[in-house]
C-alpha cells in the first residue's frame, strides 16, 4: 500500500487552515515538538531549500514565531493518523528510509526526507480544486485563519499570539477584513473535504 501524496500531507493541511501555519513551518515540525498529553506544541524549526544546497532544517527566526501553539482535538486526531501513516511508510521502506534522528519530522517523504515547501504547495492546490472553491494559495489559507479568528470575535492579541505576528498592526490589518458569504462557504467546504477520511 503506497499512500498518495495528499494522504500523507493531510494533517499538515488540516495545521495551515485550524492554526494559521507557514508551509516551512508546518514541514519542519518535529515529534519531540509536540505534546499530544498536554495537547500543545511548539514551533521551533523550519524547512527551506537553500540554492546550491537543497533541502534544509532551519530554526525559526524569532521569539514570537518559537509560541507554544494549543493543539485542539481535531488537529491531534489528524496528527495521531499521520504517525501511524508514517511508520507504515518506515517499515515499507525498510532499509531505503533515512531521517537523521534529531529530525524526526512528522511530515516527510515516502523514505523519510524533507518535503519541498513549493511541493507541499502543489498538493494543497488540487485540494482546494476538489472542494469545488475558487483557488486559494496556502499564504491565503492562513490569511483565511485570520479573519475567522476576527469572525469569531477572538481578542486580537490572543490571534496575534496563535498566527504569531510580530506587530500588532499585522493582526489587526487582518481583523479589519469583513467576512463575507464566500469565505464562509470556501471554508465550510474545506473543512468538509479535510473532515472526509477516504481523502487522497
Amino acid at each position: 500500500m503506497r499512500a498518495s501524496r495528499a494522504h500523507r500531507l493531510y494533517a499538515a493541511c488540516v495545521l495551515v487552515l485550524v492554526l494559521g501555519l507557514r508551509r516551512s513551518e508546518v514541514l519542519g515540525l518535529r515529534r519531540q515538538d509536540i505534546d499530544f498529553e498536554a495537547r500543545h506544541f511548539t514551533l521551533v524549526e523550519q524547512v527551506q531549500r537553500v540554492k546550491g544546497v537543497g533541502l534544509v532544517l532551519k530554526d525559526l527566526k524569532t521569539e514570537s514565531s518559537q509560541a507554544v501553539l494549543p493543539l485542539p482535538e481535531f488537529c491531534a486526531r489528524a496528527l495521531e493518523e499521520r504517525r501511524e501513516l508514517q511508520e507504515l511508510e518506515r517499515k515499507i521502506a525498510g532499509e531505503h528510509w533515512s531521517q537523521e534522528p534529531d529530525h524526526d519530522l512528522i511530515f516527510s517523504s515516502e523514505r523519510g526526507g524533507m518535503i519541498d515547501p513549493v511541493g507541499f504547495s502543489r498538493t494543497f492546490d488540487p485540494l482546494v480544486k476538489a472542494a469545488g472553491v475558487r483557488r486559494i494559495t496556502v499564504r491565503l489559507a492562513r490569511h483565511t485563519c485570520g479573519t475567522l479568528l476576527a469572525f469569531l470575535k477572538v481578542h486580537p492579541k490572543v490571534a496575534q499570539a496563535i498566527l504569531r505576528h510580530s506587530r500588532i498592526s499585522m493582526t489587526m490589518d487582518v481583523y479589519t477584513h469583513v467576512v463575507g458569504d464566500d469565505e464562509r462557504d470556501a471554508v465550510a467546504l474545506l473543512a468538509e473535504l479535510l473532515e472526509d477520511p477516504l481523502i487522497g
